[in-house]
Formats: structure tokens, C-alpha cells, sequence
């Protein structure tokens, strides 16, 4: 098959977009980077991609809530072409500011199947300010828990840099972290001992049931090469390659 098409969804105030595509691109894939406001003036041109990614960054400056506004833009004007594509045998990602995005539009964590989401209907879960009550950047080891997370295959474990102030998932109830659980969706955790933002479960990342939707908080793309490491020059790699890169190449090869 020939390589995926990627759309890496760009936003004012997103700043990840370029490293991003760069990583897609490294695997394999086909990256463009496209402002919101042409999706929403051309909707179906979401049919040319293969898979979606909502990068990192700040958009909309994070006024009201991180990821807020852009995700209320996919709600309220993309939610039968996304929707489409949600159906589809396709890949959406969203990293960091990207996760908001998903988690606020209310694609994750169920994907296609409460899409669009019914007004009134209040959300399983949300992202929230950390407990420290700050913007926070360091690097933190995570696990991959199981989850049938198609960005996942092969990844047992993960360090990779967060940079967020608003990265506790809450959740309404016990009942919504057990169904997670039962149904794999949980991807991504952090370590019990070092919890960067007091996140429920330590969950660092969700998937949708099907594994073809992902959010997480770290940053993938800032680890694709092992000089990006901050012990790269204490410890040896089994690479020049960063860990980061496999997520990326797991999505490019989901398609081949």
C-alpha cells in the first residue's frame, strides 16, 4: 500500500506541528501540516488522509481551558466529516495540548461511538490543572499497561518529556475508570512513584476502544533521537534512534 497521508492539524498557538510531521515523515508517511480553518472551510478534505494528529503546543493560548476552544471547533463544525473518519479504518493521535483537544471535543475516550457528542450529556472524564498547580516540564518513565493501542505494539515501557499545566484526567465515577480498564483503553501510565500531575490511575494516556484513537500527554516527537535524551551522554543506547520514534512508526505501518 502506499504510504498513509497525514494531517497534522495545526492551530493559533500551536507550536509542535513541525517536529511532528518531521517524525511521521522519517517513518515513512506522507506529513502535511494544515491550519484548522481550512478543514473547516473544506471538511472533506479529510477524506485525502489516512491519519490525524493534533500536535502539541497552546492553541487558542489555552484561554478558558487547554484545548477548549479547538475543541469545541471539531465539535460543533467537523462532527459528521469527522465522525466519517472515525468509522473509517483510520488513525487519530493527539499529543499533549492535541490529548485536550480530543478529551474536550469528546472524541476520546469512546471514538466513534458517542460522536458527536449529544448536548447536555456531561463527560466521562477531563483534563485538569496539575496538583502542583503549575506548568510542569521534566521527563518521566512510563508503562504501556496492556492496551490494544495500535500506537503502542512492541512498547512495554517509554521515557519521554512532559511540558503541561493542565494534565490530571479526573474522572466521573469508579465505574468509568473500571470500564477503561476492562476494555483495554487505559495506554499509558506513569510511574506510581512519580506521578508528575497527580492524574488519576497515573494515567499519562488513553485510547479509544477500537486502539485507533490516542491521546497522551508526553511528547513523542521531543524524543526521536537519542541525543535528545538528557542522559544521552551518560548511558548507552541500543540506538542513534529516540523511543519516541516508535509510536510514530507504529501508526506509519499500521497502513502497510
Amino acid at each position: 500500500m502506499p504510504a498513509p497521508n497525514v494531517i497534522v492539524l495545526r492551530a493559533p498557538g500551536t507550536n509542535c506541528d513541525v517536529e511532528t510531521a518531521h517524525a511521521f515523515a522519517h517513518c515513512g508517511a506522507r506529513a502535511e501540516k494544515v491550519h484548522l480553518f481550512r478543514v473547516l472551510e473544506r471538511p472533506e478534505m479529510l477524506k485525502d488522509f489516512q491519519i490525524l494528529c493534533v500536535p502539541g503546543g497552546f492553541s487558542y493560548g489555552d484561554d478558558v481551558g487547554a484545548g477548549a476552544i479547538f475543541g469545541g471547533q471539531l465539535k460543533s463544525r467537523l462532527g459528521s466529516a469527522l465522525r466519517e473518519f472515525l468509522l473509517a479504518d483510520k488513525l487519530v493521535l493527539g499529543i499533549c495540548n492535541g490529548f485536550q483537544v480530543l478529551m474536550r471535543s469528546g472524541i476520546l475516550p469512546g471514538g466513534s461511538e458517542n460522536w458527536p457528542p449529544q448536548e447536555g450529556v456531561k463527560p466521562d472524564a477531563t483534563l485538569t490543572w496539575n496538583d502542583n498547580g503549575r506548568y510542569t516540564a521534566r521527563w518521566v518513565r512510563l508503562q504501556t499497561k496492556g492496551s490494544n493501542s495500535v500506537f503502542l505494539k512492541g512498547i512495554d515501557s517509554i521515557e519521554l518529556p512532559i511540558a503541561h499545566a493542565e494534565g490530571k484526567i479526573v474522572v466521573r465515577s469508579d465505574n468509568v475508570l473500571a470500564g477503561w480498564r476492562d476494555r483495554r483503553q487505559i495506554a499509558m501510565c506513569y510511574d506510581p512513584q512519580d506521578n508528575p500531575n497527580g492524574s488519576t490511575a497515573d494515567i499519562a494516556g488513553l485510547c479509544d476502544p477500537t486502539g485507533r484513537v490516542f491521546g497522551l500527554m508526553p511528547h513523542p516527537e521531543r524524543h526521536i533521537h537519542a541525543t535528545q535524551h538528557p542522559q544521552w551522554t551518560r548511558r548507552r543506547f541500543e540506538s542513534d534512534e529516540g523511543a519516541g520514534m516508535q509510536i510514530f512508526r507504529n501508526a506509519v505501518e499500521y497502513f502497510r
